[in-house]
């Protein structure tokens, strides 16, 4: 699979580590800024990545910033986008197998690298479901 990752300046931190796991799953990363721990606007990056994922069938974006809240609203603005802020790995599961999450978010300063590998790792192996929630999916695009 192919991902496509972006933070704000609060996460830049952890940016690296994070394509690190994506890469040692197997996928693709294609790092989409920001690229210093100077500040910047998160909803540009979450713009940026949103618009990518929806040019790209099939692939899948991470956003990050301090709490994954701000990214998550800016990327759920574009239609097609169905961005989940996740905690652990029971949301991640949850976000893709009944949400269909295309977008996963989360927050540097909310969950710690071990939280975040596990995020990753769930994520990347769940597929959605399908069935009675394809048609609860399919509500979100109005």
């Amino acid at each position: 699979m192919k991902y496509y990752i972006a933070t704000d300046h609060a996460a830049f931190g952890i940016k690296e580590r994070v394509k690190d796991i994506i890469r040692s799953l197997g996928h693709e990363i294609i790092d989409l800024g920001t690229n210093s721990p100077d500040r910047v606007d998160y909803p540009d990056f979450a713009h940026k990545l949103s618009n990518a994922v929806l040019a790209d069938e099939g692939s899948f974006g991470i956003l990050i910033c301090g709490t994954g809240i701000g990214m998550s609203l800016a990327a759920n603005k574009h239609k097609g986008i169905r961005a989940a802020l996740c905690h652990d790995a029971y949301t991640a599961q949850m976000a893709r197998a009944h949400n269909d999450a295309n977008v996963l978010c989360f927050g540097e300063r909310v969950v710690g690298l071990g939280v975040i590998e596990s995020i990753c790792k769930t994520w990347s192996k769940t597929s959605f479901e399908g069935g009675r929630h394809a048609n609860r999916v399919a509500k979100i695009e109005i």
